[in-house]
This record gives C-alpha cells, structure tokens and sequence, in this order.
C-alpha cells in the first residue's frame, strides 16, 4: 500500500501524504517514494510547480518513523538506521536545491520529518490549525532533518527555544520566526489549493496574503534566555534562576522532561551548524543520528512517548552536569 499519492494537474504536480493513522509520519517507503517523485518532476519541463498537501485533517506530517527507528536501535540494526536517515536527510536536500517552485500547505501537525519536507521548500503556507515543532530532545534524540541548519538562521534566540525544549508554534508564530511563509485562514485554504492547482500564478494566489502576522511570541525573552553557543546547563541554571517569570519556569520543566544527553547535542549542534551550509549540517546530523540511537536514551524516550506513552522516561545519565563531553564530541563529529 502506498500512503502517498500524486496527481498532476497541467503544469502543477501535487503529492498527498495519505497515511492518517500515524498522523503521515514517513515510513522508509514514503521518503523513498517522495525522492523518485520530485526527481522525476525536476526533470519534467512541463512541470513548473510542486504542491505538497495532506489528506488527513490532523496533521500535515508529525515527524519520522520513530518507532520503526526504535525496533531497529533495539534489534540492532544499525544500517536500517543509517539507510533510514540518509534517504530522509538526502531528500531534505533535494526540496532545498528544488528547480520547481515547492508549495507546502500546512493545516495540522508537522514537526520533526514533518518541517524537513516543508521548511526546505520556498513556500510553506499554515493556517491557525498548523502546529511546528522540533520535539526530539524529549525522546533522547535532537532535532534534525536540516534544523541544525534553518534553527539558528531563525530570530536571535528562537531556534535554540524550539530545539532544547520542544516547543509549539502556531501558524502566525511560525510566519513570524521565518518557519513559514504565509498565513492563510483554514476556511479559505480549499480555495486557495484549487487555484494553485488550477495553474493561477503563485504570485496572484497569495497576494491577499503578504501583510505581517502579529505573534506574542516573548521575543526579547527568549533571545535573553536562550543566547546562541551558550551551554544548556547556563540556559538551564538562567531559566530557573527566574523564579518570578512562569513562562521561564515553563521551559525549564521542559528541560527536565528531556534527555540531558540529548540538550547536549542538540546546542552543540545548532551552534556548529550556524556557520555551515546545509550538505554539512545534514552530514552531521547524520553521523549524531548514528551516534544517538545507539545510547540507552533513544529507546527509553521512545518508550515512554511513543510506545508506552507514560511519559515518564528515566534518563542516563540524569542531569546535564553529568553528561559525558567525549560522547557529545563523538556525535557532533568534533
């Protein structure tokens, strides 16, 4: 069975993940069918723009086939890993070198993999259902497909928010930090779809749509407490520090929901990859990925979160003062 489908209206190819039970998390065969797909079009002169679409109202795509990537930690299988991670990570950079206009619409979740396919893309348009996040750290991984590339690119502060503690944004948000391109409201997206199927000129379709977004977002707070190439534990020690700010108090008991381990890494990264191009950030993420699913923290996270859902993972080593550096630099490729 497969859970995408793909339609070609003229001169607009469209892609619809289709695998609503697991909220369009992609599978080995979805990324593997998605890459073959968008080659193929790159190559087609008569294509000229790439719609990407969901047929599930929950969610746009909620990430990666994490609990096939957990089967295959514990059965140690470690090149299904690395097949599985390289075939994503190489088609995040297919959508970012795309010669075709690349349409993502996003009404519903979309984290993880979910952002790696639509991120890269020139146009990603939400509406108030959208729901971004990078919420990797809390099941003993980090934030990948490409994040540690676009997160620090992102308003001062934000991108090390988002990847350290998981958190969600909405559709005006997400416009506002540069994670998306434009705001539409949800009633008037089927409108908008049909006339980029139809071949209306991008342009045209989204003119009514250009005006800035308001977001309360605490932008200033958050490049306060979050200051790129500073340690989690700073970060940590910072927010908790601040006893009279909840919001503060909100994001360090997301910091103690997370793998130490995993903040570790996941700073490490977003601070390496702010000063590399994408191929080099997605390489090294594909070595951390290697690196992460083979520690204890991947499988209890994805216990707890995912298979169990107790939400109550017991983390090794638990607290950052005592995360090892050798494996934090063993898995930036430091």
């Amino acid at each position: 069975m497969s859970f995408l489908h793909t339609v070609v209206h003229g001169s607009v190819a469209e892609i619809v993940l289709d695998r609503p039970r697991a909220l369009n998390a992609l599978d080995q065969s979805m990324i593997d069918d998605m890459f073959a797909t968008l080659t193929a079009w790159g190559d087609d002169d008569a294509i000229e723009t790439v719609l990407v679409t969901s047929a599930s109202p929950r969610a746009f795509c909620a990430g990666g086939d994490i609990r096939a990537i957990r089967e295959a930690a514990v059965d140690g299988d470690a090149a299904a890993i690395t097949r599985y991670f390289a075939g994503e990570y190489r088609l995040n950079q297919l959508i970012a070198e795309y010669p075709k206009a690349y349409v993502a619409l996003i009404d519903g979740a979309a984290m993880g993999g979910g952002l790696g396919i639509s991120v890269h893309g020139e146009l990603r348009i939400v509406t108030e259902n959208a729901l971004l996040a990078m919420p990797e750290t809390a099941i003993g991984f980090f934030p990948d497909v490409g994040a540690s590339y676009f997160l620090p690119r992102l308003p001062e502060g934000v991108g090390l928010w988002l990847g350290l503690t998981g958190a969600r944004l909405r559709g005006a948000d997400a416009v506002a930090v540069g994670l998306a391109t434009h705001f539409v409201p949800a009633a008037d997206l089927p409108v908008l779809a049909q006339r980029i199927r139809d071949g209306v000129p991008l342009g045209e379709v989204l003119a009514p749509h250009r005006d800035p977004v308001r977001t309360d977002l605490p932008l200033r707070k958050i490049a306060e407490y979050f200051p790129l190439g500073f340690p989690p534990a700073s970060i940590l020690g910072g927010l908790r520090g601040a006893t009279d700010d909840d919001w503060a108090q909100e994001a360090a008991a997301a910091f103690d929901a997370a793998s130490p381990t995993s903040l570790a890494v996941t700073a490490a990264l977003v601070a390496a990859g702010a000063e590399s191009p994408l191929d080099r950030c997605l390489d090294r993420e594909l070595h951390a990925a290697e690196v992460l699913t083979a520690t204890p923290d991947f499988a209890e996270g994805v216990r707890a979160v995912l298979v169990d859902k107790d939400r109550n993972p017991s983390f090794h080593p638990a607290t950052l003062d005592d995360v090892d550096p050798a494996l934090v630099a063993r898995a930036v490729g430091a």
